[in-house]
């Protein structure tokens, strides 16, 4: 392939035009003295806990009794290490990002070392959480064979695996990492949940595509959701100078035993779909639904021509 080297040689001015705006657009870019969380890191540790939460399922294959304690030691010797690097470097960013300087006095490795142990040490009451949504998977959907098709090949599984892990860091107060961690999970699988929203117990999500939860709902046990499903937001307040307000109960709350069909759309923070409620495919709900209760969309009628 031939190269003009008079187009070539303008590429250092180029360059310099493309540094020019790190200064002008300084929102797009991060060049200070303080290390991020790194991406692929958070990701490798969300692998790594994946292959602790299901031995077997992942990447090693060969594991048993007899050598799965030196598999998963060796994984929680390495994600003590990762995970006290990235919670440091997440809460030292969010104290420059409010305004302040670390000090001396403040050990943010040491933090981190604190907040990763907090994590691992409830691993095993996580995985006894995960048992129960994937039996849930199971005993929803006639489609499926066995909890092994559930753990390789359901989406659902995978979305909220991952947000259990991201909810469990966002309850310890990390900030950015569980948002990492959940964004990740939602390329993956096109499930976008909220590491903030509380989750109960038996949770399953089918298909799943195009599911939305946001950050303050709150579902109870036993419920069920499908494809295209929102929880979202009815509306978002301002103050007095037009910026958002924060911090408020902005989503739903779906209790026990609630279904919801594909592509329904629940808004609101005082919103409440009371237990064994059905919620039917395309409905648009503003309002709280009591218990026991039905609702769908009216048939739509349809014309159905001969073509001769």
């Amino acid at each position: 392939m031939a190269t003009d080297l008079r187009i070539k040689e303008s590429l250092p001015v180029l360059t310099e035009r493309i540094v020019d705006t790190y200064a002008e657009v300084g929102s797009l870019n991060h060049l200070g003295h303080c290390p991020l969380p790194n991406y692929d890191a958070v990701v490798s540790i969300a692998d790594d806990l994946k292959e602790i939460l299901y031995p077997g399922y992942r990447r090693r294959d060969g594991l048993h009794l007899g050598n799965v304690t030196y598999h998963v030691g060796d994984l929680i010797d390495r994600l003590h290490d990762t995970l006290t690097v990235q919670i440091a470097r997440a809460l030292r960013h969010e104290t420059v990002k409010q305004g302040g300087q670390p000090d001396a006095t403040r050990d943010f490795e040491a933090q981190g070392q604190a907040k990763a142990m907090a994590l691992l040490e409830q691993l095993p009451d996580l995985r006894k959480i995960l048992a129960l949504d994937v039996q849930a998977a199971y005993d929803g959907d006639p489609a499926c064979k066995s909890l092994d098709e559930v753990i390789f090949c359901y989406p659902g599984l995978e979305a909220i695996t991952v947000y259990r892990l991201a909810h469990l860091l966002s309850d310890l107060g990390v900030p950015l990492i569980p948002r990492m961690m959940t964004e990740w999970a939602h390329g993956r699988t096109g499930i976008d949940i909220h590491p903030g929203a509380k989750i109960g117990h038996y949770f399953f999500i089918d298909h799943g595509t195009g599911v939305v939860i946001g950050e303050t709902t709150e579902i109870g046990q036993w419920v069920k959701l499908y494809q295209g499903v929102t929880l979202g937001a009815l509306s978002f307040a301002t103050d007095g100078e037009g910026n958002l307000v924060r911090g408020t109960k902005r989503h739903p709350t779906i209790e026990d035993r609630v279904v919801v069909y594909a592509n329904a759309t629940i808004l609101g923070g005082a919103t409440v779909i009371g237990h064994d409620a059905v919620i039917g495919s395309s409905v648009w709900l503003t309002q709280s639904v009591a218990p026991g209760t039905t609702v769908t969309m009216e048939s739509p009628r349809l014309r159905i021509r001969e073509n001769l």
